[in-house]
């Protein structure tokens, strides 16, 4: 039985959520702030949060950053807002999904099963052309499929299951060009929709985490017009 942590200012929202995630199979932690939610964190096991961005106390995004700090479990953000940026925001600081009020609430019970399915499969595809070593590398890149690291020259870098799983993706083919959309339905297993943010943000963290200058990237480099690739070093 997964763990779920619903955050929420809002207690009818949580209830209703909790109904339908318990409905599920899921088990059920509430907060209904930030400072609440860390709360839990330190005393419970849990597997994925669903996370609202405007609470009193500490907010969302706040929150979420604490959290990235320490652990790398899957967060979905949820908010009224509906912009691009405030997306884009969001992935930036460490969510891996984001859903906007008012919800189908079918829709969100996908979405968690799938970053579910990315947390507890780290590293698994269903590619026939995907490299089935423990350990990847290029150059001083290395990811480990069974321990989960990613490294640079030796020292250990903190990636969230999403990054963890382009990274895969990326060094389990190296030289091979994968589309924005190819990188979206592999590793999201979801068709792709104007997905270039949601690749594009996540793509942009990654290199951050890898490269000594990200504009100039040594392993992680775009094929414009055409997608991303890692280097053969």
């Amino acid at each position: 039985m997964y763990n779920i942590l619903v955050v929420d200012d809002d207690k009818e929202i949580v209830e209703s959520i909790e109904i339908f995630l318990r409905n599920e199979g899921y088990n059920v932690y509430k907060a209904y702030n930030g400072i609440e939610a860390l709360d839990v964190l330190v005393n419970k096991d849990v597997h994925l949060i669903l996370m609202d961005i405007m609470m009193p106390k500490l907010d969302g995004i706040k929150a979420t950053i604490k959290i990235r700090e320490e652990k790398n479990i899957p967060i979905i953000l949820v908010s009224a807002k509906s912009e691009d940026t405030d997306k884009i925001m969001g992935l930036n600081i460490g969510a891996d999904d984001y859903i906007t009020k008012p919800f189908n609430l079918l829709e969100l019970i996908a979405r968690v099963k799938s970053n579910l399915r990315r947390y507890v499969a780290l590293g698994t595809y269903n590619n026939d052309n995907t490299n089935n070593k423990e350990v990847l590398s290029s150059g001083s890149l290395e990811l480990n499929t069974c321990t989960k690291e990613v490294k640079v020259d030796g020292q250990i870098v903190k990636v969230t299951p999403i990054e963890f799983k382009i990274l895969n993706l990326l060094l389990a083919n190296k030289g091979r060009v994968f589309s924005i959309d190819e990188i979206y339905e592999k590793v999201w297993n979801e068709e792709s929709f104007n997905v270039e943010n949601t690749v594009a943000v996540h793509i942009r963290r990654i290199r951050e985490k890898i490269e000594i200058n990200p504009k100039e990237p040594r392993y992680l480099k775009v094929v414009w017009g055409v997608g991303y690739k890692i280097e053969k070093l």
